[in-house]
């Protein structure tokens, strides 16, 4: 099971990110902070999340922007404040984005918007903001080897970004989703290797397609989404060093790159 003091998830106002929160709260052994982050804690879309920290006082609602530098270090900052000289035990970069275009419609200007969200926001996030204490919890647990408990950076990617199984494609091209997505999974694989001697778990997962607003705007999405993050804290309880660096669903199955 799942035993981590505490976890921070991007994009938490809506979709997978709220009901991350949501059912980790529900965990017989709850986190003692859960840092949700968004874009815009007092706008329309977090209304839902507000009612979250206002009812459980282990959620503490992070503003942050993923592609901006500035918001980044501000939320380092409020974060490495309320964790009062503790680690960071499991970051989850969930936060991205989706545009349906084809080959034909795609553009430059949408390519580069995806990419910087779904890439070099989760590069950003995890090397500037939160791996100083994701190496302060692994360096202060008494735990043997690799485990979200102790200290791991999971990257919500998707089979879509798969090269091997190209998933519907006919249905839904989304290119720039996709490429933005394989690169994701390289990047786990860079961080995999890189973070090795902290002993740092890390994984790209892909939650299914997952009826959300992003997973609805590019196709009919078919799984409940408290379903898809109910079996993704189930598996990430159950991952270890032997899965460092690879693809995995929400059930913990291996995906091909």
């Amino acid at each position: 099971m799942l035993n981590a003091r505490s976890v921070l998830v991007t994009g938490s106002n809506r979709g997978i990110g709220l009901e991350l929160i949501r059912q980790l709260l529900g965990n017989s052994k709850r986190p003692e902070w859960i840092f949700a982050t968004c874009r815009d804690p007092e706008g329309p879309r977090a209304q839902e999340l507000k009612k979250l920290a206002a009812q459980h006082h282990e959620v503490k609602i992070i503003p942050l922007e993923i592609t901006d530098s500035s918001s980044i270090q501000a939320a380092v900052t409020k974060v490495t404040d309320l964790l009062q000289g503790a680690g960071l035990n499991l970051l989850i970069n969930n936060a991205g984005m989706a545009k349906s275009r084809t080959m034909e419609s795609e553009t430059a200007e949408d390519m580069a918007e995806v990419y910087r969200n779904n890439v070099i926001g989760p590069m950003m996030v995890t090397q500037a903001l939160f791996l100083p204490l994701l190496r302060k919890a692994s360096r202060e647990s008494r735990q043997k080897g690799m485990s979200c408990s102790k200290a791991a950076i999971i990257n919500v990617s998707s089979e879509g970004g798969s090269i091997t199984n190209i998933l519907i494609f006919d249905l839904m091209p989304c290119v720039s989703y996709r490429c933005s997505k394989a690169a994701l999974n390289m990047l786990t694989r860079c961080q995999s290797l890189g973070y090795a001697e902290d002993e740092i778990l890390c994984i790209a997962l892909h939650p299914g397609w997952v009826q959300t607003d992003m997973g609805g705007s590019i196709g009919q999405a078919t799984m409940p989404v408290d379903a898809s993050a109910r079996a993704i804290l189930n598996t990430l309880g159950r991952l270890t060093e032997k899965d460092n660096g690879t693809f995995v669903n929400w059930e913990g199955a291996g995906v091909p790159w």
